[in-house]
Order: structure tokens, then sequence, then C-alpha cells
């Protein structure tokens, strides 16, 4: 969009919101993907490189099971041990399937990078629709850093606990994880993913199709290793589908359901893909598909890892109180029963671990620059830029990478940290996850009806059950993992969630209430 379309559009305020067909429909069969585009208020931009194919792999990679799985393993098991892990990675899938189905199906009436916070606009009553707007906007922002900032920091953090299988106890570990050492290798793991995602963007694609081959080998790989091995022993199918082991000090209930946020965080990044619309040639069907379909590759892929690891678990409540807070490579040490073996296993998930922090700088950047093309941050007139030579919003991509590198720097404050970003990246954006979704639901789903990508009679149940995760998941995250509650083990998240919320609100009273006019609307 020119500078001379956004001012303009950015003048009319709120007195025009009338003009708005809400019910305009734009996702005509018989239109290319560039005129919906054009037809939704945008002009095109950025090339159109990725298949069906290739976007349901960028989505598979933005989840990037097992390695989501494998940084956040400490959760449940402090929660409840393998009936945690493995149940509520089931129950966690099925209701994530029924928020990418509600998401994908508006995603098909309205396919544009702005994702989320476009479709609240579109579905809200004229009255409300601009703060719908703005409000979604920033917590899909504020999601999208964060959860990439978590990938990073998670990745640090594993890279530590796996070059520590090397050392003879956890006394004498190899390398220490001093919060310097811990903030130049996140410093370096965030370089290393956007210098491959500004410079790489063109065979992206291809990195995220190998990718997919890429984990299901290192998944059966370690499946078998370490349950042909089995150095330790192995544990019963009993103990492993019905133990139930409470490390956290909570209700038992209680307990389970904070467990939860292992699954949360390894399929929080659902709805990120919207962003990818104006890069993909279908948008309106490829888009939807590939997340529906993501959805249930990851709950198998995620089942293949953690039901053998549950199998070979050393002590529970020893691998809950672990410093490093990586569970896994103590694991994967203990079942082969030599360092080399096990650093061996680990390798594919380091691989993966970097794949999947390339595939959300990506997706944050879109984000990022769809936003700011809409007015809505503060420079936007930079950040909506588009480097027409790497073919990337360069800009708004490194505004991300400073925020996640400043935001980075409270771990030297406190070791707690990692908890902080992904607790704060599940709830921002299981909240704009929820703000069209409820949107729809509440106002009849009339703006779904005939949609490209119908959920018919399920879409009710579908909306229900995401509105209702939603409601759950924002106060679940905000608690701590274990009780009592010290420096080291406090859940940071509510205070960062907090201070992005202020500064959003601070930025609209200051400038947004009079200037920002919301998406721009073919006709409006």
């Amino acid at each position: 969009m020119s500078l001379t379309k956004r001012d303009s559009h950015g003048s009319r305020g709120a007195a025009n919101d009338n003009k708005v067909d809400h019910h305009l429909r734009v996702s005509h069969e018989n239109d290319s993907a560039d005129q919906v585009l054009e037809n939704l208020g945008y002009k095109p931009e950025l090339a159109r490189s990725r298949s069906t194919f290739q976007v349901a792999f960028m989505s598979f990679v933005l989840a990037s099971i097992p390695y989501g799985l494998a940084t956040t393993l400490v959760y449940p098991l402090t929660g409840g041990g393998p009936v945690d892990i493995i149940w509520g990675w089931v129950a966690v899938s099925a209701v994530i399937l029924c928020v990418a189905s509600s998401l994908g199906e508006i995603t098909s009436v309205y396919p544009t990078a702005g994702g989320v916070y476009y479709q609240a606009f579109m579905l809200a009553p004229v009255r409300w629709r601009r703060i719908a707007s703005w409000t979604c906007g920033w917590a899909y922002l504020v999601g999208n850093i964060t959860i990439t900032l978590a990938v990073n920091f998670g990745t640090t953090l594993f890279f530590v606990s796996c070059v520590n299988v090397f050392a003879e106890d956890a006394d004498h570990p190899v390398l220490e994880g001093a919060p310097y050492q811990v903030f130049l290798i996140f410093l370096g793991v965030t370089l290393l993913c956007n210098a491959i995602s500004a410079f790489g963007n063109k065979w992206l694609p291809w990195l995220d199709t190998a990718a997919i081959f890429w984990t299901f080998a290192g998944v059966i790989a370690i499946m078998v290793c370490i349950l042909a091995i089995a150095a330790d022993g192995r544990r019963d199918a009993k103990w492993v589908f019905t133990h139930f082991e409470n490390n956290s000090g909570w209700p038992d209930g209680w307990s389970f359901m904070v467990g939860l946020l292992h699954a949360g965080y390894a399929t929080s990044s659902t709805g990120m893909i919207i962003s990818m619309c104006e890069e993909v040639q279908h948008p309106a069907t490829q888009v939807p598909r590939a997340m529906v379909a993501t959805i249930l590759i990851n709950t198998v892929a995620g089942l293949l890892f953690l039901v053998p690891l549950c199998f070979v678990l050393p002590d529970v409540k020893m691998l809950a109180s672990l410093a490093s807070g990586q569970p896994v490579p103590p694991i994967l040490k203990s079942a082969v029963g030599n360092s080399g073996g096990a650093f061996g296993l680990l390798i594919p998930l380091m691989v993966l671990a970097i794949i999947c922090g390339v595939g959300c700088t990506t997706a944050s950047s879109r984000c990022a620059w769809a936003f700011a093309r809409d007015g809505a941050i503060p420079g936007a007139r930079l950040w909506m830029k588009v480097n027409h030579s790497l073919d990337v919003p360069l800009n708004a991509m490194m505004l991300c990478m400073v925020v996640e590198i400043l935001l980075g720097l409270i771990y030297f404050g406190s070791s707690a940290a990692f908890n902080a970003f992904s607790g704060v990246g599940v709830i921002s954006l299981t909240a704009s996850y929820a703000c069209p979704i409820a949107i729809n639901l509440f106002t009849g789903r009339r703006a779904v009806q005939g949609a490209k990508f119908s959920l018919g009679k399920f879409g009710y149940l579908a909306n229900i059950v995401a509105v209702a995760w939603s409601a759950l998941a924002l106060p679940l995250f905000c608690m701590p993992t274990s009780i009592p509650v010290s420096p080291t083990t406090v859940n940071y998240a509510p205070v960062v969630f907090v201070f992005a919320i202020g500064v959003s609100a601070i930025w609209y009273a200051a400038w947004g209430h009079r200037n920002y006019a919301g998406p721009p609307v073919h006709g409006g």
C-alpha cells in the first residue's frame, strides 16, 4: 500500500465506518489471489511463491514437533507425569483442532497477512470494530514476537543441556550456563534465524519441505533406539498410560491443568501461518487446509515422540527438579547409556530448533509488517516498507529482532525468563485467536456463510470449544508451575503481558483513537 493511500485512509477516522458493508464478500471463486487482496483494500507487494504443500510444511515447522514438546517437557512432568504428558497432549490437540478449523473458516473469507486483527475488524459490529481490531492486532503482534523469542531462548537452553550430556555429573557441567553464556548463545541463534529468513527467503519453502522428512526420520530414530536399548529398563504400559504423579504442590486436578502449558506452547503457533497469506498462491483454500492438516500431523508426530519417552523415563521427581529445566537430554542419555549416543539422537532436535526459529521469525516479521501497513505501530512508515531485492519486509523483521534481544536481557535478572516468554506468547496468541472466533460466534456466524472452507453444522461446536479453551488458557498460563513460589519459579508472564497491553493502550490514547481507522475496506 502506498503512503498516500495509507494517509488518506487514516484521516477518515471512525466517521466513515458506517459506509463499510459488514458482510462484504470478496473471496470469489473466479478472482485471482492478488485481485482478492486488492478487493480487501491492499496492494500486493510480496511474491506468491508457496504451494499448498509448502504452506502446510511451514505450518508444521512453526510448531516443530518434537522440538516444541522437548523444550517444555518439564511442565507436564511437574504437573502430572506420564498422564499429563500423553493425555494432556491428546486433549489439547483435539481442542486446537477446533481453533484451527474456526480460524481457517474465517481466513477463507478474509485471506490477508493482517490475519486475525483484520478478521476482527470485519466481523465486529461497526461501533466496536476499530477497538476490536486494535486490541486483537496488538495481542497478535505481541504473541508473534514473544513466541519467536521463546523458541530462540528455548533453543539456547536446550543446546546448553545437550552439550552437558557429556558431563560426568550434574555438579560438573561441560557448559556452566551462566547468564552471559546463555545470552550470547541466544544472541547467536537469533541473528542466525534472522539472517536465514532475510537472505534465504526464496529457499525457505524447500527448507520447510525438507524439515518434515527430517522430523519423522529423527522421531523414528529416537523411538527405535531408546526402546531397543533401554539401558535402565522399560516402564510397563499401565504405568505409561495411567501413572499420575503430582510434583507441583497444586491440587491434583489443577496441577494437571497447569501442566498443559507444554501442549499449549507446542500448538500456540496454529494461527501464525495466516500471516503468510500474501505469499500463497490460493490463500482462501490453501491456508485453512494447511492449518487443519498440520494439527493432525503434529498430533501423530507428538505421540510417536512422547510415548516412547514415557516408557524409558527415569525418576520423574528428579526430572521435574532439574536446574536446567530441560529433561529430554538426560532422558535420552539414561535410555541409551552413553553420552555420544544421546547427543547423536539430539542432533535432529537441535536442527529442528533452528528451522523452527527461522519459521517463527518469518511469520512474526509478516505480522509486524501487516500491522504497520495499517498504521497501528509507532513509526509505521518505516516498518511497512518491503525490501524488494530480498522480497521480505526487512525493516519489520529487524524491529522484531531488536525487541526480542532487548527482552532477552531479562534473563540477567531472572532465570525464570523463559517461563515468562513462553507463557506470554501462548496467552497473547490465544487471546488474538479468540477475538475473531468469538465475534463470529456471537454474531450468528453470518459472515462465513458460503465460505470456501466451510465447517457447516460443525462450526458452532468448533467455535464454542475454541472460545471456551481461550477462557481457560488465559488465567491458567498465568499460574506458576509449582508452589510454594520462589523468585526462580514465579511466572512473570502476566507482568510482561500487562506491560504489552499497557503500551498498546497508551499508544491508542495518544494516537490511535484519533487516527487509526482500522484496515482499509474496499469501497469504504
